[in-house]
């Protein structure tokens, strides 16, 4: 489905009027969530923890994959998340890649977030620990990425790190020192990192550089990787052009130290607009339901999906429809309750 410029700028003005994500846990407290731009994958977070789900203030989250497999889209919605919550911005950018008109399309405006492009690995951390926010809401630090921070040896040494140890005792050192600050201050740290092949014939064939340091801390890790790419086929002229408009990705909650692991949600990525998320939810719902068509609240939609996402655009009912899908996903988590009495301990 095609999106002009001002249909963008009418979904921007509509995200920046939503209200804060309070949500209740299942013990009937109030506790303020930030969204990742996608129902589902807020729900393979910690749905099971909150009614919604979502990212919580106080932790470090590492986002690692591949190149082009979303990892800075993740970052720029959640950063748009805790902008539109009340909450301070600051964004490392040491590829320095990060531009107003990218940033744009997730609701962060540049012009009201600390933005540093550092060098190094204590850059970094050691500004986390400095930094003081007025903001009483989640205030959120983000990187990307982690792969490309340099360490003071490497910078300052015409040989570089040679032995090339530094970088891990680096993240090591500095996550030691602001690991508690995290919680204390209610500061949300997320991180994007790329992956290295490991060579090994056993084990893991791909992780993340730096170190072990990194996924030691981590409250939260996801793993992304591309599933398909997204074609559209137009007319022009009499002749059939096809061009690749987004992907879709699959993301693992690899750890995960707030609700379960090893949880998975699929997410589209629209080049020109960010996370589809009605597409998803749209697509979860006939895959778990009788339906054989796109349907919302029994009621069928299109047999087209690009269509059938226009149609809840246009009626205004894209929180129902992730209400739908939050309702639809806990019936189906609760069928995986463990029916055990309480150990006796």
């Amino acid at each position: 489905m095609e999106r002009t410029k001002d249909s963008l700028s009418k979904q921007v003005a509509k995200r920046a009027k939503e209200p804060v994500k309070k949500v209740n846990d299942y013990d009937g407290n109030t506790e303020v969530m930030i969204s990742t731009g996608s129902t589902l994958l807020d729900l393979a977070i910690s749905g099971g923890r909150v009614h919604g789900g979502g990212l919580p203030g106080g932790i470090l989250v590492e986002i690692f994959g591949p190149a082009g497999s979303g990892k800075t889209v993740l970052l720029c919605e959640i950063a748009g998340g805790i902008q539109r919550a009340g909450g301070a911005i600051m964004f490392h950018d040491p590829e320095a890649r990060l531009n107003k008109q990218f940033a744009a399309m997730f609701d962060m405006d540049i012009g009201k977030i600390e933005y540093t492009t550092p060098d190094t690995i204590p850059e970094v951390f050691g500004g986390v620990r400095k930094w003081q926010p007025e903001s009483t809401a989640i205030n959120g630090v983000l990187a990307d990425s982690l792969a490309a921070l340099s360490t003071n040896l490497e910078m300052d040494n015409d040989d570089g790190d040679k032995m090339g140890m530094r970088r891990a005792k680096e993240f090591s050192e500095e996550l030691r020192k602001t690991a508690r600050i995290l919680v204390q201050r209610n500061l949300l740290l997320v991180c994007s990192n790329q992956i290295r092949e490991t060579m090994n014939t056993v084990g893991p064939k791909y992780k993340s550089p730096g170190g072990e340091a990194i996924g030691f801390y981590s409250s939260l890790r996801l793993r992304t990787s591309i599933m398909k790419k997204l074609k559209v086929k137009k007319t022009v002229a009499g002749k059939d052009v096809e061009r690749i408009v987004g992907i879709t990705i699959d993301i693992e909650v690899s750890k995960s130290s707030i609700w379960k692991p090893h949880r998975t949600a699929p997410v589209t990525i629209l080049f020109d607009y960010g996370i589809d998320n009605i597409r998803e939810n749209l697509q979860f719902i006939k895959q778990y339901s009788k339906a054989t068509t796109y349907v919302f609240n029994g009621e069928k939609l299109d047999m087209s999906l690009a269509k059938s996402v226009k149609m809840i655009e246009e009626q205004g009912i894209e929180k129902e429809l992730c209400e739908e899908v939050i309702s639809l996903w806990e019936e189906i988590e609760s069928k995986f309750d463990v029916e055990r009495k309480k150990k006796v301990r």
